[in-house]
């Protein structure tokens, strides 16, 4: 009689006796479904990471396989490069600027829609969340229309206090053109965070807000005391998104400047992008190789930017256990 062979095999004493194997074998699903985005960010992520750290050592235009070696110039050229840390400080600006407004208003905006006797709030909420899901591009066009030197687009007030020429208009003013493209970068993902905001303000319980309210707390107590407490951990890890994200800046300050009137925009995304295509820096030849040290130069700050950040938020919150340790002992 033939033994037929079973697929079902008892426990695996090594595997039991790892912890490693035990958890992927009773989260196996959960690897499975992951699969596919893992493959992805392999293909479309690693890989060409790990290409341009190759090709930052050569001088490469794009075309058949990079055979001029230079070592490390591209990185001393970059790290010596005004033109890199004017981009570099534009962007710091960006960010300096956008993050702590945009961050504010979106949360004050939430507070409110998140009023349960507001009417409307979702109307409210899907108007706000509009500009996020419009293409950067197609806003950069529009806006570049509406401040362009033809007929009177901008205030005329503008003009008395001399900050616009009326033959040239808002954007080719060297002063003004950040403060635009902030204020554009502002409304564009303002609705973003305010979503998120929103998920995190109704996950506090209400039971909290009713016993402050019993206790006699005002509005800012309560916010103070509960509401800020309870979605730090959320807080602090949109912070760091959006910091990310305004980091990354490009598209529309390349649709509505390409990083002029005189570099005044120029941002270090443009500046990759202008020596990655040849466009910009008196040179009409690209040069992958430079482009590639330039952003690997760049991502080792934002590196040491998040690791920062996530070491203050770390700190953070351990001064609020221990300042919850000593308050219950």
């Amino acid at each position: 009689m033939a033994v037929i062979p079973s697929f079902r095999q008892g426990p695996n004493p090594t595997i039991d006796r790892n912890p490693v194997f035990r958890r992927i074998r009773e989260h196996m699903w959960g690897y499975v479904f992951l699969l596919p985005l893992i493959l992805l960010s392999l293909i479309f992520v690693l890989y060409p990471i790990a290409g341009s750290f190759r090709y930052a050592f050569y001088n490469w235009d794009g075309f058949g396989d990079p055979t001029q070696f230079v070592g490390l110039r591209h990185f001393q050229r970059v790290a010596t490069d005004p033109f890199f840390w004017n981009a570099f400080k534009n962007t710091v600006i960006y960010t300096i600027f956008l993050v702590p407004i945009q961050l504010t208003l979106a949360l004050i905006l939430a507070l409110v829609l998140n009023d349960v006797r507001l009417h409307l709030s979702n109307f409210y909420r899907a108007v706000y969340f509009l500009p996020v899901v419009t293409s950067m591009a197609v806003i950069g066009v529009v806006f570049s229309l509406l401040f362009a030197r033809v007929g009177t687009n901008y205030p005329h007030w503008l003009v008395d206090l001399g900050w616009v020429n009326p033959r040239l208009g808002i954007m080719q003013n060297p002063t003004l053109v950040m403060p635009v493209i902030i204020a554009i970068g502002i409304w564009h993902t303002l609705g973003l965070n305010l979503v998120n905001f929103l998920a995190a303000l109704q996950t506090v319980p209400k039971d909290l807000y009713e016993a402050a309210t019993v206790d006699g707390a005002g509005r800012l107590a309560k916010f103070w005391y509960i509401t800020v407490p309870a979605i730090r951990p959320v807080g602090a890890i949109i912070l760091i998104f959006a910091i990310l994200g305004s980091l990354r800046v490009f598209d529309i300050v390349w649709v509505m400047t390409q990083g002029g009137p005189f570099y005044a925009s120029e941002v270090v995304s443009t500046y990759i992008y202008s020596y990655t295509f040849g466009s910009k820096y008196g040179t009409s030849q690209a040069n992958f190789g430079y482009a590639s040290a330039a952003a690997i130069f760049m991502s080792f700050l934002i590196l040491g930017l998040t690791v920062l950040q996530v070491l203050i938020v770390a700190r953070s919150r351990r001064r609020q256990a221990e300042m919850r340790l000593d308050t219950g002992a």
